[in-house]
């Protein structure tokens, strides 16, 4: 068969040619049921996998018998324990742990079922991907690798933490996205919009998801009231959530917030990270709280010396942790329980406030102070509640002792500080894939593959693009940083750059047969 030029390649799917390299397994092709692809072929390697995943939780628990616990898992908990529509965080995992306690109070079948959780959504990822693109080997050892051999997997499902279940939602979501581009549907656009309408309750992390959602539908190849269905679908689904937890904000505080409480906390944090840096004069703040607020915060700055308070050291929250921060100390001098749920929420309003006062004036310091130490955050995201078990406690709390039937407030545990030492590669995997797949994107645009790969396959990678984009302009700009928030996007990143990978492999190979 006659060679050629890459460069002059426009009618040649390279996608439609990867079996010539052996990049596409027997037996994974689009000709078979999914249904068949994902349960039935290979059924060698499904059964494996489902059982080496089982001994490898039993063995996890036998050293961790007991979930590991920190102050979310306390907040989650104590929502779950009141039902109620309004906490620090979002609502749905408590929602959850209320529905699950309905049917056990225990805690091993809890972490066993988030555990299985996740590991179904690996596979759904790793036999969408096998389905739709051609893999190498290599590609498809390091999905399997990632997916089921990963201690990163167990700790997450040992967490009463959203962490592991938000994860798996939109690894779920992210599949159907692929679906909806590749092989539209009925059922995969209503799918899609649910995981991310469940995940949203998770974690407003979600909000991004249905813009690329959106994006997806439009890319794809199906008729017009499927893809106003799509557009459509999520945002009628997370809409309702909006209003039910401002109004239950509303209640509390007498405002309605979105996000509710850590919205307004997290903006004016923000802000103090620049206010030492900028001139403010204190009678031009919109209100006299804001005011107030404001001169709390320059005696704070004024009487605190830099060397103790080191806010690099923080992952972008130092002034909702501290006790001594200017938020804290306004919201004591006016509300006494200082720990009680409606004190956050009423302060909140006048938060969210002086935080957008102070970044819409100094966009520039904004930037100095707050986006680049964020943005080192990013790089290497901070290992967090993730370094220890339990926070290097033998004990827990009372609340969670009810919840799950305890005896005994004392914890039992191999080590607090191994799953640290197990884990502390995750941050430098992170900065990896980011600067991989940032390279080998660029290369791949360079060698012309929107314009020589299926459109599909091109399609697929823009949307990832948009989700890591989409991420990191969230994290950066609105939201604290560390590592068990950025697992979903270690994934997601992860995708991207084996996918490349395959493509500049095969292209290297400078010559395609003709389709």
């Amino acid at each position: 068969m006659e060679a050629i030029n890459p460069k002059n390649i426009s009618a040649v799917s390279i996608m439609g040619n990867f079996d010539r390299f052996g990049l596409s397994p027997k037996g994974e092709s689009q000709s078979s049921s999914f249904i068949l692809h994902l349960f039935g072929g290979y059924s060698i390697l499904f059964w494996g996998i489902f059982l080496f995943t089982l001994i490898q939780f039993f063995i996890f628990k036998f050293f961790y018998p007991f979930p590991d616990f920190f102050s979310d898992s306390w907040s989650y908990i104590e929502a779950a324990y009141l039902n109620i529509n309004i906490s620090i965080w979002p609502v749905g995992y408590s929602k959850f742990l209320l529905l699950f306690h309905k049917a056990t109070h225990s805690a091993y079948i809890l972490n066993l079922f988030q555990y299985l959780i996740i590991e179904f959504a690996g596979w759904y990822m790793y036999k969408t991907i096998t389905y739709f693109y051609p893999t190498s080997r290599f590609t498809r050892v390091v999905l399997i690798a990632f997916f089921f051999f990963n201690p990163l997997s167990l700790y997450l499902a040992n967490y009463i933490s959203s962490d592991g279940l938000f994860s798996a939602l939109s690894v779920l979501w992210l599949a159907e996205l692929l679906w909806i581009i590749n092989k539209p549907g009925w059922k995969h656009i209503i799918v899609a919009s649910l995981t991310f309408g469940i995940a949203f309750t998770f974690r407003y992390n979600a909000l991004f998801y249905p813009v690329i959602t959106t994006i997806a539908v439009l890319l794809s190849r199906q008729d017009l009231m499927k893809k106003i269905v799509g557009i459509v679908l999520g945002p009628i689904l997370i809409i309702p959530v909006i209003i039910i937890v401002s109004n239950a904000a509303k209640d509390i505080s007498g405002v309605s917030q979105f996000p509710p409480i850590l919205g307004g906390w997290q903006w004016g944090n923000n802000a103090l990270y620049i206010r030492e840096y900028v001139n403010e004069d204190i009678n031009a703040f919109p209100t006299s709280e804001t005011a107030e607020l404001d001169q709390i915060a320059r005696n704070f700055f004024e009487q605190v010396p830099a060397q103790y308070r080191i806010l690099s050291t923080y992952v972008g929250n130092y002034f909702i942790r501290q006790r001594n921060s200017p938020l804290k100390i306004f919201m004591q001098l006016h509300y006494k329980n200082i720990d009680d749920l409606s004190s956050w929420a009423k302060v909140a309003p006048i938060f969210d406030k002086y935080g957008k006062f102070i970044v819409k004036r100094h966009p520039f310091e904004f930037f100095r102070y707050f986006i680049l130490m964020n943005t080192w955050n990013y790089v290497l995201p901070p290992m967090e509640k993730l370094k220890l078990y339990n926070l290097g406690l033998g004990t827990t709390e009372p609340i969670v002792a009810y919840w799950f039937d305890y005896k005994s407030l004392n914890l039992r545990v191999i080590s607090s500080s191994l799953q640290g030492r197990i884990l502390s590669y995750l941050p430098y995997l992170f900065l990896f894939l980011n600067v991989f797949s940032f390279a080998a994107s660029i290369l791949f645009i360079y060698k012309n593959g929107l314009n020589t790969t299926s459109r599909k396959f091109t399609f697929s990678i823009i949307s990832v693009w948009l989700l890591l984009i989409l991420n990191f302009c969230f994290s950066v700009f609105a939201n604290i940083i560390v590592m068990r928030y950025q697992i979903f996007p270690l994934t997601a990143c992860l995708i991207l750059v084996l996918l490349l990978n395959d493509y500049l492999g095969v292209y290297s190979k400078q010559t395609f047969p003709m389709e």
